[in-house]
């Protein structure tokens, strides 16, 4: 079995925009995505070795600097699958894509153990 990170994806800006909603509109969404995602992980549960993880604040470390910055990472996971097309298939239904903007990246997680 192959291991791929997936990140979960949205523009800061979209966030930012739908955090000023009103509180219970808000809610209502959070609910309602919340739901989805429930049912979207008991159906692909046997895929996730581990927990979807959120991903908090950013330090950018550069040569000779460390700086706050945003980017557009809201979660990540890892899944367990024989290919990335197959996981890729699995997130196309994901609720995650009710953010608007929003998007999901797989990746191959690469082996540098024998670096």
């Amino acid at each position: 079995m192959k291991k791929f990170l997936v990140l979960y994806m949205a523009p800061a800006a979209s966030l930012e925009e739908w955090m000023k909603l009103d509180e219970s509109v808000r809610k209502a969404d959070e609910e309602k995505m919340m739901a989805e995602w429930n049912t979207w992980m008991a159906k692909n549960s046997s895929k996730l070795p581990g927990p979807t993880s959120g991903a908090g604040k950013t330090k950018r470390v550069t040569k000779g600097e460390v700086a706050d910055v945003k980017n557009d990472v809201m979660l990540v996971s890892i899944i367990e699958a024989e290919s990335q097309e197959i996981v890729a298939d699995a997130y196309k239904d994901h609720p995650h894509f009710g953010i608007p903007g929003g998007w999901i990246d797989v990746m191959p997680m690469n082996d540098l153990s024998g670096m």
